[in-house]
């Protein structure tokens, strides 16, 4: 016999955040920003450049 799923009591934060959705409306979507610091060092060149491409700069 498979279990009944419990049901989640009332915690007064989701009481809020439904009254303030209410006023204000709900949130735009977002992206995250992206960490610049953890960019910065996978940004680096894979390859080396030849020697054609040297000499063309």
């Amino acid at each position: 016999m498979s279990k009944r799923k419990k049901k989640r009591s009332l915690t007064a934060a989701t009481l809020v955040k439904a009254q303030a959705r209410e006023v204000v409306g709900t949130p735009p979507p977002s992206r995250p920003l992206p960490d610049r610091r953890a960019d910065a060092g996978r940004k680096a060149e894979k390859h080396r450049k030849s020697l054609r491409e040297l000499a063309e700069e």
